[in-house]
């Protein structure tokens, strides 16, 4: 057998392990795919109609409502991993015969459907509340792939910033930057309607070129072409990041 379909097999098993974990902590659920449904109904029917977008607010949040959900599942991720690294599980691990980077492959695999799960009931719901989407299946098809690599992305960068820190408490703190950044860009409100520094701050972060394509897929592909390299290269820049940390800090715990 190939060291490959070793690997591979290896990262299957760490994901359905991950999955069993998901499942049975009902804490991790919500916040990964039910409490940015309740900020969807929160924004969407409390603070909607204070915000002038030029349309219907349902339609103008569901993108970075999208890139929340993704965000918000993040921090149990980091906290698992720190958890199965301070525990001793993946020293465990090491002494089987099992791939070492099928370890964190599974991690990211597992937070990375997670979170496409989250979108899918993110626009679910949203189309329940009255979202409504000019997309053709070619934009739609965009969509997945940018949430795709968004997810997978962040999902790096988390597994790294659980292998640095020192304990599931701050790990899961960690990520408060991730769960933030979507409130600090043009995902509920226009970057040019924000006070001078916050405006500059939304405009040049990185979730907002991504929350501003997918908007422009869902209205019917209307994307600046500039947008969509600057969402494409803030998400490879983050996997590459992500990635890299990731490998270097495993590798100096091991």
């Amino acid at each position: 057998m190939s060291t490959l379909s070793v690997s591979l097999g290896d990262s299957a098993i760490m994901l359905r392990r991950n999955f069993k974990h998901t499942v049975r902590n009902p804490a991790t659920v919500f916040q990964a795919v039910l409490f940015p449904v309740v900020m969807m109904f929160m924004f969407v029917y409390v603070f909607g109609d204070a915000f002038n977008v030029g349309g219907k607010y349902v339609d103008y949040a569901v993108p970075g409502l999208i890139v929340m959900a993704l965000s918000y599942g993040m921090g149990p991720t980091a906290t698992a991993v720190n958890d199965d690294m301070t525990k001793g599980i993946i020293n465990r691990f090491r002494t089987m015969d099992v791939s070492h980077g099928a370890v964190l492959t599974g991690h990211v695999v597992a937070t990375t459907v997670r979170g496409l799960i989250a979108d899918a009931v993110i626009v679910g719901v949203g189309f329940a509340m009255g979202f409504r989407s000019d997309a053709t299946a070619l934009d739609w098809l965009g969509v997945v792939g940018l949430s795709l690599l968004l997810g997978f992305a962040a999902s790096w960068l988390t597994v790294a910033m659980g292998l640095a820190a020192k304990s599931p408490e701050s790990a899961g703190m960690g990520t408060v930057p991730l769960i933030m950044l979507p409130f600090l860009s043009s995902a509920f409100v226009p970057a040019a309607k924000m006070g001078p520094g916050i405006r500059q701050f939304a405009e040049y972060q990185p979730f907002t070129p991504i929350i501003e394509t997918l908007r422009g897929l869902l209205s019917g592909g209307h994307v600046a072409t500039g947008t969509t390299i600057q969402a494409l290269a803030w998400c490879i820049g983050l996997a590459l990041v992500g990635y890299l940390w990731a490998v270097s800090t495993f590798r100096k715990r091991a």
